[in-house]
């Protein structure tokens, strides 16, 4: 009985000890942050601005590992299958796994359990961007109005079906009472190209991707999607400002790790974020991308995950039921 009561104990210890809830020691090893896309597009971006930094206040690598494919899902759906010790962690792009999450072909998790929220990321604005020479509109009224007067002939590029780029513009359409024709691409380069030669009239994209373009003079950027102004385009007046009520949009990065993980790994994450995020090397960063670099408390970012998942799956009823 003696025998047996140590053994139990034993095993007990072992336990606790394999517990990263109750270790203070964690990580013991390499924390692997999965990025859903290819190397060089904003996700990837917003992970590599955060990776060295949270490596640091861990006292352990975090290790950026692509997974791309299936518009993100291949390596979302790879994390939230993992085990939640806190060693294998996602970069979403929060939009674009909401959307997906609505879709009637939906991945193969449930976006809704699959994950805890750590932390935002970055918090990048969109802009609406005509083609120079096809568009006269110099303001967004004045696209709404050009919209109305031949419903149905505008046309407005995307970074492909179910993007976060899609669903913008199918929102736009929903809260101006206007009709356009998407034109889906297989990214965000493909469409900037079209744009640029007049193939198509307009895009709502990412700052990143439009930034560079806007010197040519061949694309008019009409407003910034998001509530606030841009940081990088203090001067572009935002869709609410034009009189565009309730239309806020942003392409938000987050961290997220597998249900289960233990709540005390999941805050030593969150806190690395914040402190990374308050490092003025790391908004420098992030605002070179056209980003905000923004962290929050697990539960705040547990709450946007929710907030995103719900307001998409209404645009999408209205895109599909179109």
């Amino acid at each position: 009985m003696r025998l047996l009561w140590r053994i139990a104990l034993a095993s007990t210890v072992l336990a606790l000890s394999a517990n990263p809830a109750s270790a203070d020691n964690w990580p013991t090893k390499p924390v692997r942050m999965v990025v859903p896309f290819p190397p060089g597009g904003a996700t990837d971006a917003a992970a590599r601005i955060y990776a060295q930094h949270l490596g640091d206040f861990l006292g352990q690598s975090v290790v950026v590992e692509n997974k791309a494919g299936a518009g993100g899902e291949i390596g979302a759906e790879f994390v939230a299958k993992s085990a939640g010790d806190g060693y294998t962690l996602l970069m979403g792009a929060v939009g674009s796994h909401a959307i997906h999450a609505a879709m009637p072909d939906k991945p193969g998790y449930d976006f809704g359990t699959a994950f805890v929220g750590v932390s935002m990321a970055t918090s990048m604005p969109m802009a609406v961007a005509v083609n120079s020479s096809k568009i006269s509109a110099k303001n967004v009224q004045e696209l709404i109005a050009l919209a109305k007067s031949k419903p149905g002939t505008i046309t407005f590029g995307s970074a492909g079906p179910g993007t976060s780029q899609h669903m913008a513009g199918e929102l736009f359409q929903a809260v101006t009472g206007t009709r356009l024709m998407h034109v889906p691409y297989r990214g965000s380069g493909p469409a900037i190209t079209d744009l640029l030669g007049g193939q198509i009239d307009m895009v709502i994209e990412t700052l990143p991707a439009l930034l560079p373009q806007v010197a040519s003079g061949k694309i008019r950027l009409l407003g910034v999607t998001t509530a606030k102004r841009a940081t990088a385009l203090p001067d572009l007046p935002t869709l609410m400002e034009q009189g565009v009520k309730d239309y806020s949009v942003a392409t938000t990065y987050a961290l997220l790790a597998p249900a289960g993980t233990p709540p005390a790994v999941v805050e030593k994450l969150s806190d690395g974020m914040r402190r990374a995020a308050a490092m003025p090397s790391v908004q420098q960063a992030a605002l070179k991308l056209g980003a905000d670099a923004i962290a929050t408390t697990p539960a705040d970012t547990s709450r946007m995950l929710k907030q995103e998942t719900s307001r998409w799956a209404d645009v999408v009823r209205l895109s599909v039921a179109k």
